[in-house]
């Protein structure tokens, strides 16, 4: 024990010294050693508690400030230094009542102690404020809840209190004070018989927010309406009643987990276990309500969100639970309703609602990250077709091809999997060739999911385009525009290569056109245009077709509408063919040696179609902005599906390659939906997305672009551009957009920096494209606005040296903006001004600046060498031993009015050296002497 001892004391020693460099993580790890291998309730350990706290404290981890300083003071309670450093971590955690009682505890044991005297008046003052707020407080709350609860009382006064009682619940007091004061229960009691839905609503946000962020609030509140009267509340027709209850549960699961609203956020893995018991009932509580016979498609449709967000391994990590309490049956027995059609059995349904349960299947089978997991899902997948198989009716058959649809359009490889089972193909193949009108419909929307993959293609070309056509020449129209869909997706699938052409040419066009006469006609009914603007995705590959789109301004308004609706089922045929007459698609970039390879070996080569030239594609850029495609998207992009908010973002980003449709996006609320693209979904997705918030940044004023909390969220997305999977012109963009923010104010400069933006920016003034380091130094130029970035060039570094050897570049901005940064630097720091000399070819440098051509940098240059020499006279004589004190010379005795200040600035630097007796001024008769002495010499001479 005793070795342990001194080993312990010296761990303590190396974390001492480390916290004196600064190294506060390694003094952290240090201190954690010492205290591992020391006793328990040893004053050793209280000390190495206490000492770790100091370094937790340094580091900003407040809550682990305290969590140590709570068990050093059970050891040695009443430890001035402990008590000191809780206290801070109190008060920085806005626990301002505990800190002033730890600061009173302080005070009492060690009254001499003069640092904490400052502190405890501090936080007496605060307390006495916050005293009087609460009673003021808790007077509003009891004004409100007589006005919001009295049934009586007139609707305005009730619609307003409860109101102020949602903005009140945000505030931790009043909260408190609320569920004190039995918020909860008058709630419960009031929805019982509430038909004002603005009331109800706000009611239902009032609970959202006691919940926020705040676990035994969360509890309080489960244990007095529990879980069944959430499932309750979110069962409704009207959305933003569906929308608050939604947002009810999500914030309970954000505060189980550690989670945010926020999409970044990753759930803490502590609190998860310790609450896993409620999380684990509430999300099972959900599942089985996903099959609920009674509640409406809306609320549905809700829960089925909730479980997608929350079961992938990023957040709750829920999937395999899911599966586990056969969540996958639930969800597909709503893949298998169908909306029109309703069964003695059937559950209320949305259009949107089979395109959710799809879109969940495929995050839950993305969580199957392992061969058993992926067995199992499948096995249920099987035992569900088996089951409805089992009954040979037509109703049987039917739900079994729908659901098969559903998991073709959301999990693919499963939807394969079953689809090339013995005798399903077949069963569809047959059904497509009754004469019953709804087998043929669900049969052709089946055919048209399988054709996913060329092979698939292939096949249904095979077997089924003869069916497909019969169907096409049905009198019932719903079946003639789901067979006309089936038509486009096979005749589409040689891509954008205008080479291949499966059917005859000229069939794409007549396709499109059959298609456009079921999008533009106002008697069809949405499921159809629905359909029709998903033939249009397939056919909209063909670059023919697409300037036959953009042309027909009917069409291109009709699907802008059909968007609007929001409707999840009409996303992917809109969205697709927008992003196809964009151009938005991955290219693959070909390779002058690859091409010439696959020539010799006698290879298909792609080949672009005219059509597809940039000029085209700008041209149906700006058809497509002017004519309002950005609300539209914004209408789309409530979806939950990633692969979807990706083709949305491919969209904005095409649209915004152009500079001058920018300001109609973010007119429109592009910027404001983009942010949370950027950070959450696919990779390509979230890069598609920052790029366009880059070019929106570029263009736009900030403040505009992103007005109040945006231009903080979209630092991250801007600087996760700046990586090396990133093309040049990413990189460029970010940086330019990131340059735009840091002029804006110091809380973007220091998101910009908490986001690890300065050491990302400066690797790109070591570049040798000439545009990125020029972008990377005006960046760095408006960020050394901040004290923090200032303070990292005087430390011992070369990057104060780096920016006077920028001052050499023969690119003209590039040496603007580093002169920039250099006036910045030498106007407020000593240090700064003393690195330039570091430099070898400083020189060089202040030549350049001083006798430049441009008139700007001559102007900076002169201001940098003022500074620099103001007040540092062993500066000044080594630069004052050069020519420099000519060019200076030579700088004031210009006359151009634009160089005044440039003069003066130059005048200036003489004075200073004047006044350090470096220089002095000629004395006019030495200078009269000097000339008659010259005037002689040169008589001599000619003698």
């Amino acid at each position: 024990m005793g070795i342990n001892n001194e080993e312990a004391e010296t761990y303590k020693n190396k974390g001492n010294e480390a916290f004196k460099s600064e190294k506060y993580e390694d003094a952290v790890s240090l201190y954690t050693k010492a205290i591992n291998l020391s006793e328990n309730d040893s004053r050793d350990r209280a000390t190495y508690l206490k000492n770790r706290a100091a370094a937790y404290l340094k580091l900003k981890e407040y809550k682990k400030v305290i969590k140590d300083c709570d068990e050093s003071l059970l050891i040695v309670p009443e430890d001035p230094k402990a008590l000191f450093r809780r206290a801070q971590a109190l008060e920085s955690e806005e626990r301002f009542e505990e800190a002033y009682r730890d600061a009173k505890t302080i005070f009492t044991v060690d009254p001499a102690n003069k640092a904490i005297q400052p502190v405890l008046s501090r936080l007496h003052a605060i307390v006495q404020e916050r005293v009087r707020k609460n009673a003021q407080t808790s007077s509003k709350v009891d004004q409100m809840f007589k006005l919001a609860f009295e049934i009586s009382e007139e609707k305005d006064k009730r619609q307003k209190a409860m109101t102020n009682l949602v903005v009140l619940a945000k505030e931790t007091a009043a909260a408190d004070f609320m569920i004190k004061n039995g918020v909860v229960q008058k709630i419960q009691q009031l929805l019982k018989v509430e038909k004002n839905q603005e009331i109800y609503i706000n009611a239902i946000r009032v609970i959202g927010q006691l919940c926020k962020k705040n676990v035994e609030s969360t509890v309080t509140v489960i244990k007095v309406v529990g879980i069944p009267w959430f499932l309750e509340i979110i069962d409704s027709d009207i959305e933003e009643r569906v929308n608050a209850a939604q947002y009810c549960l999500q914030g309970i699961l954000n505060t189980f987990s550690g989670m945010d609203t926020k999409k970044e956020t990753k759930p803490d893995t502590q609190l998860c276990e310790k609450y896993k018991s409620e999380i684990d009932t509430l999300l099972t509580c959900l599942t089985y309500s996903i099959t609920n016979r009674v509640i409406t498609g809306m609320a549905r449709d809700a829960i089925m969100e909730l479980i997608m967000r929350n079961c992938h391994y990023s957040a709750i990590n829920w999937a395999e639970r899911f599966v586990e309490i056969r969540g996958l049956q639930r969800l597909l027995e709503v893949c298998s309703e169908l909306e029109e059609y309703r069964y003695e059995s059937a559950m209320n349904i949305t259009p949107s609602s089979a395109t959710i349960a799809a879109a969940c299947l495929a995050r839950i089978y993305e969580n199957m990250y392992y061969d058993e997991a992926r067995e199992r899902f499948n096995n249920q997948v099987d035992e569900f077709v088996k089951d409805k198989l089992l009954t040979p009716d037509l109703e049987s058959k039917v739900r079994v091809t729908v659901a098969i649809t559903s998991l073709l359009r959301g999990p693919l490889d499963v939807g394969n999997y079953v689809i090339s089972k013995e005798g399903i193909m077949e069963m569809i193949l047959v059904m497509a060739q009754t004469e019953d009108i709804l087998q043929q419909k669900v049969a052709c929307e089946c055919l048209i999911a399988a054709a996913s993959k060329k092979d698939k293609a292939r096949a249904i070309i095979n077997k089924g385009v003869e069916i497909l056509k019969k169907l096409y020449t049905s009198k019932n129209d719903a079946v003639r525009v789901r067979a006309l869909v089936g038509l486009c997706k096979i005749g589409s699938f040689g891509g954008d290569d205008a080479s291949i052409r499966p059917f005859a040419d000229g069939s794409t066009k007549k396709l499109a056109e059959a298609c456009r006469k079921f999008l533009v006609n106002p008697a069809k009914e949405k499921d159809m245009r629905k359909w029709a603007a998903e033939g249009l995705s397939y056919l909209t590959l063909d670059a023919d077709v697409k300037e036959k789109l953009v042309e027909d301004r009917a069409a291109i308004q009709a699907l802008i509408e059909l968007a609007k609706t929001g409707d999840q089922s009409c996303l992917y045929g809109v969205v697709t063919t927008l992003v196809n007459v964009c151009n938005a698609y991955e290219k693959q970039e070909v390779m002058p040696e690859m091409l010439e390879l696959a020539k010799f070996a006698k290879h298909h080569i792609p080949e672009q179609h005219e059509l597809d030239d940039p000029d085209f594609v700008n041209k149906r850029l700006t058809v497509l902005c002017k004519a309002g495609v950005t609300t539209a998207l914004v209408a789309l992009s409530k979806t939950e599906s990633h692969n979807s908010k990706e083709l949305i973002a491919r969209v904005f980003n095409a649209i915004c390659s152009l500079q001058e449709l920018r300001g109609i996006v973010v007119q429109q609320g592009g910027a404001k939906i983009l942010i949370p693209m950027a950070l959450e979904g696919t990779q390509n997705g979230k890069k598609q997305a920052a790029q366009a918030l880059a070019r929106i940044g570029i263009t736009i004023n900030p403040e505009v672009a992103y007005p109040g909390q945006r231009n903080l969220e979209v630092v991250r997305p801007l600087i996760a551009l700046l990586h090396p999977d990133c093309t040049a012109l990413e990189n460029f963009e970010a940086l330019m957009a990131l340059c735009n923010l840091a002029g804006m104010n110091e809380t973007t400069r220091n998101r910009i920096l908490k986001e690890g933006g300065l050491s990302k920016i400066e690797q790109y003034m070591f570049e040798e494209h000439i545009m990125l380091q020029r972008a990377a130094t005006q960046c760095i130029c408006n960020l050394l606005q901040s004290e923090e970035v200032i303070k990292t060039y005087e430390g011992k570094n070369d990057k104060c040296k780096f920016l006077y050897l920028l001052c050499q570049e023969e690119d003209m901005d590039t040496v603007m903006a580093a002169a920039g940064a250099l006036c910045i630097l030498t106007s407020v720091s000593k240090d700064c001004c003393r690195k330039l000399l570091d430099c070898q070819a400083w020189l060089e440098s202040l030549r350049v600046l001083l006798a430049n051509p441009n008139k700007e940098i001559q102007y900076r240059g002169t201001y940098m060498l003022y500074n620099i020499i103001s007040g540092d006279k062993d500066i000044a004589v080594r630069i004052f031993e050069t020519d420099v004190m000519e060019i200076l010379m030579a700088l004031t005795k210009l006359e151009d009015p634009d160089v005044k200040k440039t003069v003066e600035l130059a005048q200036k630097c003489l004075n200073t050296a004047e006044s350090m007796g470096l220089i002095r001024k000629p004395d006019e008769n030495v200078v009269l002497e000097s000339l008659n002495e010259n005037e002689q010499g040169e008589e001599e001479n000619e003698d």
